[in-house]
């Protein structure tokens, strides 16, 4: 079976409407590191989109930054990005000290999670994953050329870069994050091509699945991007299975629906507000 790709439309680097905010106490960049801001913006977005849930970070820099990192914070109109690469290879990557989680942007994005669970808001944080962590700390052509010529130190890694991300997830939950949302966009077969994207899945991407899928109880659900799902699926680790709801409902309201009954959601992108399950019949993740 050939791994299927998921034509995401979703940039969290296009910066944020302005009507979003327009009611919102939030400044630029300011908001980035402040947690209180950072939840209100969270919560304007929600209100703004008609989303289920409060979504945290509002970029895909935010574990790069905390391993040292470059970032441009940007503004409304243009969010965090890389501002420039720390390391020319990939083995260089594994001298990066671990993630501290007390400090910087990342601790203050952990106290707005917390912030708003406790004012009752279901929040999903998005992790990413090694490849786009990678791509704010190295030029892109160095993985690909490392993980084609090099697979004892790309699984290195990956490895490391997984740790860390995992380390973020216990973090988020223990925080008040009901779902965990796990995404590597940048290695999507899109990307990668078909040949690469299935040495990912075999090195690395199943067995961390494996892994984080231990975080999901009866408080929390890992979701995963599409793109990993057919990934999955495409080599025969994965498969659906039906999971009755109690009635047509949006993808979201059904994730929280489902919440201690299902390990891994990813039969569509938690971003697409609008998508409605019709028949009433949602798709779970099982690794096979």
């Amino acid at each position: 079976m050939a791994i299927k790709d998921f034509h995401c439309s979703y940039d969290n680097a296009s910066g944020i409407s302005a009507d979003a905010v327009a009611s919102a106490n939030i400044a630029f960049p300011d908001v980035h590191n402040d947690a209180r801001m950072m939840a209100d913006l969270a919560k304007a977005l929600k209100e703004y989109e008609n989303a289920p849930f409060c979504t945290l970070p509002f970029c895909h820099t935010i574990e790069a930054e905390a391993l040292g990192g470059i970032v441009n914070l940007g503004d409304e109109n243009a969010g965090p990005r890389c501002g420039g690469y720390i390391t020319q290879s990939m083995a260089e990557i594994l001298d990066l000290p671990e993630i501290d989680f007390t400090k910087g942007r990342i601790a203050k994005l952990l106290e707005a999670c917390r912030i708003l669970s406790d004012e009752g808001e279901h929040v999903v944080v998005e992790v990413c994953g090694p490849i786009t962590v990678m791509n704010s700390l190295i030029d892109p052509k160095y993985i690909f050329k490392t993980i084609r010529r090099d697979k004892e130190t790309a699984k290195a890694v990956f490895d490391k870069l997984g740790e860390q991300s995992f380390r973020f997830m216990q973090q988020a939950k223990a925080h008040g994050a009901q779902f965990i949302s796990y995404a590597d966009v940048v290695g999507g077969v899109n990307i990668v091509g078909p040949n690469m994207a299935e040495d990912i899945v075999d090195f690395f991407t199943y067995d961390y699945v494996k892994k984080i899928q231990t975080l999901s109880d009866d408080n929390c659900m890992v979701m995963l991007c599409p793109k990993t799902t057919f990934a999955l699926l495409g080599t025969d680790k994965a498969e659906f299975r039906n999971m009755p709801l109690s009635g047509p409902m949006r993808y979201g309201e059904a994730c929280i629906e489902l919440i201690g009954k299902v390990k891994l959601a990813g039969m569509t992108c938690y971003k697409n507000i609008d998508f409605t399950i019709n028949n009433a019949t949602f798709k779970e993740v099982v690794l096979i």
